[in-house]
């Protein structure tokens, strides 16, 4: 989204702990679950690639869509450094756009969003615009995979201060996410306060961003979705296969099939 132009920059060092290859993984065996045979693949909000690089590599032909110019630069150059028998060229596209309003005149097998990107839809209007750019661009029997922030657990164990700390051969930065949150709207503001500093030159720099993010349920998921002609198939915890969403699933991924 948006809220991480200022920082692009430093977004790979926040998250290098990650598992990407893991959560690839995950998807991967998601989509061999639910729609085996699938070759293509559209990720909507896909930030710096990573999971993109991941999935293509293992034979889908994916298209990554980000609002910033400056995550997809650094996507194109992470995928510009694997070897070419690793991840054909053609099997990998990254395009600058909107989730909400996007249209590529084309179908895909397999729509993902990752990384709580439909939880940065913080409104009912926003949200339903970002479905339906799901089910306009999958094929019919296709299945969109995304993740979210799951309300029941959002509001068992309330979100707290926390603090990161990360550096690499240039950068040390220091993180800290300062909730607050809005239970009328189903809204967490995340304060974040991020310090950085080049080890170089001794120079540091501070910014200060708002992460407005949506605790959503499911009946208001169904409800949404099967408006748009999309049928959940499962709600599982995140990086699980089999368990079911509860109090203690703060993070929660659903399937559903157009």
């Amino acid at each position: 989204m948006g809220v991480f132009n200022l920082y692009a920059r430093y977004y790979n060092l926040l998250y290098k702990e990650k598992d990407y290859a893991g959560e690839a993984e995950y998807v991967h065996k998601l989509i061999q679950k639910y729609q085996p045979g699938a070759k293509s693949i559209l990720d909507l909000g896909c930030g710096t690639g990573r999971h993109d690089i991941l999935l293509a590599e293992k034979g889908y032909g994916v298209t990554g869509v980000d609002m910033s110019q400056e995550m997809l630069g650094i996507a194109k150059a992470q995928a510009k450094t694997k070897n070419k028998t690793e991840i054909e060229r053609s099997n990998l596209t990254f395009l600058q756009g909107d989730v909400r309003n996007i249209r590529l005149n084309k179908t895909f097998d397999v729509v993902i969003s990752l990384f709580h990107v439909m939880s940065y839809q913080t409104t009912n209007e926003d949200l339903n615009a970002a479905f339906e750019t799901a089910s306009v661009h999958l094929k019919e029997g296709g299945i969109f995979i995304f993740d979210f922030w799951y309300g029941p657990a959002v509001l068992t164990d309330k979100p707290a201060v926390r603090e990161k700390k990360l550096e690499n051969e240039e950068l040390i930065v220091h993180r800290t996410a300062i909730p607050v949150m809005h239970p009328n709207e189903n809204i967490v503001d995340v304060n974040y306060e991020v310090i950085i500093e080049e080890k170089k030159t001794g120079i540091t720099k501070k910014l200060k961003e708002i992460h407005k993010m949506r605790y959503l349920f499911l009946p208001e998921l169904d409800f949404m979705l099967k408006k748009l002609g999309l049928k959940t198939l499962d709600a599982l915890e995140w990086m699980s296969s089999d368990r079911q969403l509860s109090l203690n699933s703060w993070y929660g991924i659903s399937v559903v099939r157009k």
